[in-house]
């Protein structure tokens, strides 16, 4: 499968301010298959170590933490030579190792000339939680998500109908495929971008295995909230991770502590959210009191919206009913508008773009603005073709935007003031090059 933090990490290899690198991302995204591949492909060998599998890899760390004496020991366990420059270095699951994680300070400090990748399921939990010190500006970091609907069409074998799709989305013209595509974006909705079930779906195109699949990877991620937490922490964090489809269910998406847990506060549950913050497992939505310039400057940080990683567990946690979205259509589901949503958030992470929101008195709400070089930019969503809104048109009235966009299920256009753009193709936003894609009104 093809992944785009590739193209990162051949930066990475050539920059010559290369640092070690950390790669994050929650469970089971593909960032071993990635590294590996990535090694096979771009240098002369590579050595793997997994700091859960291997307790001998621990045991090497437990004596020394001096970069010279480390390449040493690999050497003779893998019998083979570490060539700076033409040797990768993974280090996985490194936060079972946290002399490991502090090992790397030293190689950028001594050893350099080594290539090093780091990767890590809940680096930041553990960060957080131990006593060893995190190598502060020693290191670099990339982040791996689920594939995004994109590399989902590249896995299917549909480069040219996504390069096509951007072309039409830069040109602001009428894609003819817009029906085909809407079809393949129902089935990314299922199916989501987690390697190992789109793997599967791709070997027969049958959704029947995929919510096993699903199962075991959302079981997995319970597993490591009772390993690395506390019996009483593990509660709370499996009690927040469950609450997600009901947060969402609301029409009012804002996250409560009591639809956690009746009489639930910040106080009981706000580690627990954290927790899964830094897991990866969840990405949070603030809600901005302003449509200015810095968005940060406005945030609420006691009003947020939380999301799930990955619309196709999404749809495996809620237990939505897969055949009627298939062939009913996207009208049928009242949870689809919520799913949309979350799809849409998952993408704007893959971008780089933070998650705001935007409220006014509670009469409006718009799901999404963000900041693009200059502009403040809103975001609608909407699961289908109904597309009329009262609270962006609230908010362009009082902000006056250059533009707003606005995503469903139309095919793109331009009209007052609002591109209209496919859901299927969020993927076409390019951080700080959004405004270029706008037409210049005679």
């Amino acid at each position: 499968m093809q992944r785009k933090l590739m193209q990162k990490l051949l930066l990475w290899q050539t920059s010559q301010r290369r640092q070690p690198l950390i790669v994050q991302g929650a469970r089971q995204v593909g960032k071993t298959y990635l590294l590996k591949y990535f090694a096979q492909q771009h240098y002369h060998n590579f050595i793997y170590l997994n700091f859960e599998t291997n307790e001998i890899f621990k045991q090497i760390f437990e004596k020394t933490i001096v970069p010279k004496e480390i390449i040493k020991q690999l050497e003779l366990y893998f019998n083979q030579k570490i060539e700076p420059g033409k040797t990768l270095i993974i280090f996985d699951e490194i936060q079972a190792q946290e002399r490991a994680l502090t090992a790397l300070k030293y190689f950028s400090e001594q050893a350099n000339e080594y290539h090093l990748i780091a990767a890590g399921s809940l680096l930041g939990v553990v960060v957080n939680r131990e006593k060893h010190s995190f190598p502060v500006g020693k290191v670099d970091f990339l982040t791996l998500y689920p594939l995004d609907f994109e590399e989902f069409l590249w896995a299917k074998d549909r480069v040219e109908l996504a390069k096509t799709v951007k072309e039409h989305y830069y040109n602001n013209t009428v894609f003819p495929l817009h029906d085909l595509v809407l079809e393949l974006y129902k089935s990314y909705l299922i199916v989501g971008g987690m390697p190992a079930v789109v793997k599967a779906y791709l070997e027969d195109e049958s959704f029947v295995e995929l919510k096993t699949i699903q199962d075991n990877i959302l079981n997995s991620y319970i597993a490591d909230m009772a390993k690395y937490a506390s019996p009483e922490e593990t509660t709370k964090i499996m009690a927040a991770f469950n609450s997600i489809p009901n947060q969402l269910a609301k029409e009012n998406k804002k996250f409560q502590y009591k639809i956690v847990q009746k009489g639930g506060t910040s106080i009981i549950f706000g580690h627990a959210l954290q927790w899964l913050k830094t897991a990866g497992l969840i990405h949070q939505c603030y809600k901005v009191e302003h449509g200015y310039m810095p968005l940060t400057a406005y945030r609420d940080l006691t009003s947020f919206k939380i999301y799930s990683l990955d619309p196709g567990l999404l749809t495996q946690q809620a237990g939505l009913d897969t055949y009627n979205l298939l062939h009913k259509g996207l009208n049928h589901n009242t949870f689809i508008g919520a799913v949309a949503e979350n799809y849409v958030a998952t993408a704007l992470v893959s971008q780089g773009l933070p998650l705001y929101y935007w409220t006014s008195a509670e009469t409006a709400e718009v799901d999404f603005v963000i900041q693009d070089q200059q502009e403040i930019v809103p975001i609608e969503v909407k699961a289908n073709e109904h597309t009329k809104s009262r609270s962006l048109t609230i908010y362009q009235q009082k902000y006056q935007p250059q533009f707003s966009l606005r995503f469903s299920t139309k095919n793109f256009g331009w009209h007052n003031q609002i591109k209209s753009i496919p859901i299927y193709a969020v993927f076409c936003l390019e951080k700080d090059k959004i405004n270029q894609t706008i037409p210049v009104v005679k």
